[in-house]
């Protein structure tokens, strides 16, 4: 059996990077897919990059002929569709662009496979931004009715259920996975917890004094990347396709992250976090908490990084950057 070839949209991310890496342990020729530009964001890259099953190909998801052109020539036996404008606070200043690469995009990979290569199996990044507002005591589940509270879990209802759409109008294997928060020491900087981890660090070695949050009392569900990324791939494992919610089942406040990074150092977080109202989203998502029970029964999937151990690796890694350059 020839060696299987994967494409990956969206590379350069944190869930990329950890995907590419896990493939390429699977031992897939991988091909991470980049947009032209003068200085490509590549740094997550850096464990895979000399991998000769590895390769950067260039493409643009919100040109569907570029999409065309690029199943084209790697005929991937897998498409992980990863790329979107994904920092949901951007979505409101961008709620255009927003709409153009997390929705539209994801309809051109659907189409250019449809188009080009029908029997590619490919995988679609669904969010738990989509359930939007829910009551707080609820857990969500595969069934549970979506509400999208911005214009990016918006344009991801309208990708998901378009990849539903093309599944049973089309017969294309093309597989959902609803996840909640996942992070990691890869996660953007814009992104909460990395903010938070960073600016521990920083106050530890007095580059910083203060950290703004928008609200405390936000819950989410929290997870590792590596842990999810290995969900994905099991999903495009399965003989017929299906949606999934991955998550761990357990919800944190952003209060309890920020206790725990800043305790892990030693410091009182009372004393330099403030709520200040410019991170407030417009439409709020006050909980969020996913119901993984199919994944674990279909799948065989659980998660093997717990919150306290998640926040304790992003600050550490945090710290590390400062020591490396001592």
């Amino acid at each position: 059996m020839s060696q299987q070839r994967v494409l990956i949209t969206g590379v350069t991310g944190q869930d990329g990077s950890f995907l590419a890496e896990y493939l390429l342990e699977q031992e897939y020729l991988v091909f991470g897919m980049i947009r032209r530009t003068s200085s490509p964001n590549i740094s997550r890259l850096q464990n895979v990059l000399i991998h000769p099953n590895f390769s950067l190909v260039e493409g643009d998801i919100t040109d569907l002929a570029s999409m065309i052109r690029l199943i084209q020539q790697i005929k991937p036996d897998q498409v992980y569709n990863l790329a979107s404008q994904s920092f949901v606070p951007t979505s409101w200043t961008q709620p255009l662009f927003t709409a153009q690469a997390t929705g539209i995009g994801a309809v051109n990979v659907f189409e250019a496979v449809r188009i080009v290569h029908p029997t590619c199996k490919v995988y679609q990044a669904s969010s738990s931004e989509m359930f939007g507002l829910q009551p707080t005591d609820s857990v969500q589940n595969e069934q549970t009715t979506f509400y999208p509270r911005s214009p990016y879990a918006c344009a991801k209802v309208f990708a998901h259920q378009m990849a539903i759409n093309y599944r049973e109008s089309h017969n294309l294997f093309i597989a959902c996975g609803i996840l909640f928060n996942h992070e990691s020491e890869r996660r953007g900087e814009q992104f909460v917890t990395r903010k938070i981890a960073k600016a521990v660090a920083a106050i530890v070695h007095g580059q910083q004094q203060t950290l703004p949050l928008g609200r405390l009392d936000t819950q989410r569900d929290w997870g590792f990347a590596g842990d999810y990324v290995i969900a994905m791939h099991k999903m495009l494992l399965l003989e017929q396709p299906d949606d999934f919610v991955i998550a761990t089942g357990q919800k944190h406040t952003v209060e309890q992250f920020v206790d725990r990074a800043f305790s892990h150092v030693g410091l009182d977080w009372k004393v330099y976090v403030t709520e200040d109202p410019r991170y407030m989203r417009p439409a709020e998502v006050p909980s969020l908490c996913g119901d993984a029970s199919k994944a674990g029964k279909i799948l065989q999937w659980q998660p093997s990084i717990e919150f306290e151990e998640l926040v304790l690796r992003m600050v550490d890694a945090e710290m590390q950057t400062y020591d490396n350059v001592k």
